[in-house]
């Protein structure tokens, strides 16, 4: 069989605060025949995601820290262009967890086959159709208990996760959903395109401020994707046990001292309030429920979606991860490789 000349991109030092060009770096290795019970695929498009940051240090987590000299990884999907597998032949398109490189040797196990025609674009299946979108199912309806009539907050809802949390919220009959987001275009987004009741700009002024005038009555449930003064906001007007899905603290990744936020945490001694952490791909067992309720929401057209999709091969690949961490994108963030 053929070897194949790939680029990767490596982890070349870790990073103290804010990532920088120094942080990757890009390396040539050529990707041999595949082993038995392995296939070869050459990767179409990569996710970038905010966990990758915290995995770029090295301590102890739910996930190991990545490996200085080592090449990162993370979701991608592809076509299996060679293959010593009897179950994934070549022409396959496949899910895997080896992205950051432009081809990757994976035991054929761990690789997921996918209908590219049952998808609306190949990449979906790395967002809406992917972990994104059960993550953001999982976290509203499993972990804070969503009950129609509620009302919930989502903070980061121009985002991947917290734009279908959102509208996940408004088909299961929310009472009034609110988002945060980082500029006007975005807010304009979640209320004009995304049909969220009400959203803001943190940047304009104090959560706490814009979150009590959105939500006068308070809030049943949080989504949390930021962390932060949002946390304490959201923690400030929760009603009585209100629930919080603990999905992410990107206010967080790049901190080099401990935050100071949530100050009022002693609050959800007294509301009851629930507030849970979670791991998605400790969930995959609701993986068949949400797919088949998500391909019914975007065939009758009751999900919208949007994807930041970064051009310029796997060189553009560290880029777009560093603009993720600054907010640059829509929906979900992609490489096309």
């Amino acid at each position: 069989m053929s070897t194949f000349t790939s680029r990767e991109i490596r982890l070349a030092a870790r990073p103290q605060g804010w990532p920088g060009d120094d942080t990757f770096e890009i390396a040539e290795v050529t990707v041999g025949a595949p082993a038995d019970g392995q296939v070869v695929v050459r990767n179409q498009y990569m996710s970038v995601d905010p966990y990758m940051r915290g995995r770029m240090n090295d301590v102890k987590s739910y996930t190991p820290p990545f490996q200085v000299g080592a090449p990162l990884d993370g979701s991608a999907i592809g076509e299996v262009v060679a293959s010593a597998s009897s179950t994934v032949p070549v022409g396959a398109t496949v899910l895997h967890g080896f992205g950051w490189r432009e081809y990757a040797a994976v035991d054929a196990s761990k690789v997921r086959v996918v209908d590219p025609a049952a998808a609306p674009t190949l990449s979906a299946y790395l967002g809406v159709l992917g972990m994104t979108g059960l993550t953001a199912y999982v976290g509203l309806l499993d972990i804070a208990q969503f009950k129609e009539g509620d009302t919930v907050f989502v903070s980061g809802a121009a985002g991947a996760v917290g734009s279908i949390a959102g509208q996940i919220a408004k088909l299961r009959g929310a009472k009034r959903v609110i988002g945060s987001a980082g500029s006007a275009a975005k807010v304009t987004h979640l209320t004009g395109d995304l049909g969220f009741d009400a959203a803001f700009n943190y940047r304009d002024a104090p959560v706490r401020k814009q979150l009590r005038e959105a939500a006068p009555d308070g809030i049943d449930v949080y989504f949390d994707n930021v962390g932060g003064d949002h946390l304490e906001a959201a923690i400030g007007s929760l009603n009585k046990y209100g629930r919080v899905a603990l999905c992410g603290a990107i206010a967080h990744y790049n901190d080099t001292e401990p935050p100071a936020a949530p100050r009022n945490l002693a609050l959800a001694i007294g509301k009851e309030i629930n507030l849970r952490g979670y791991i998605v791909t400790n969930h995959g067992g609701r993986m068949p429920a949400f797919a088949a309720d998500m391909a019914a929401w975007l065939r009758e057209g009751k999900i919208t979606w949007q994807e930041t999709i970064v051009e310029g091969g796997i060189e553009a690949a560290p880029g777009a991860f560093l603009g993720l961490l600054r907010g640059a994108n829509t929906g979900k963030m992609v490489v096309r490789l």
